[in-house]
């Protein structure tokens, strides 16, 4: 079982107290798109074996929404950070990179 820390109210609890809302950081796309555009933002998703940041929303607390790093190979949380943020803070991204060297942030939008 995860265990999540809210960084809007700062409770820390079982997921859960948490609902998963889909992959974070993704350029969305609705009416009036292209077809290809919108057939890629719907169906064509990450499935990466290692860090992956997810949208959770804080349903049985503040109900706000943020977003959390994690891997999905050890479920180890690297963190969360609310979701109006456009990328990982720095912090994070040094987390991720001393569990796996290879890594590096790449801009979704």
């Amino acid at each position: 079982m995860l265990i999540l820390t809210c960084p809007c109210c700062g409770v820390t609890g079982e997921e859960t107290e948490f609902h998963q809302g889909g992959e974070a950081h993704l350029k969305r796309f609705g009416p009036g798109s292209a077809d290809d555009e919108f057939h890629t933002y719907m169906f064509a998703k990450e499935n990466p074996k290692g860090a992956h940041f997810e949208r959770w929303r804080h349903n049985n607390g503040c109900g706000k929404w943020f977003i959390m790093a994690r891997d999905t190979v050890t479920l180890e949380v690297y963190g969360s950070y609310p979701a109006q943020t456009h990328e990982p803070p720095q912090h994070i991204r040094d987390a991720i990179t001393a569990k796996r060297p290879g890594w590096t942030w790449r801009d979704f939008a």
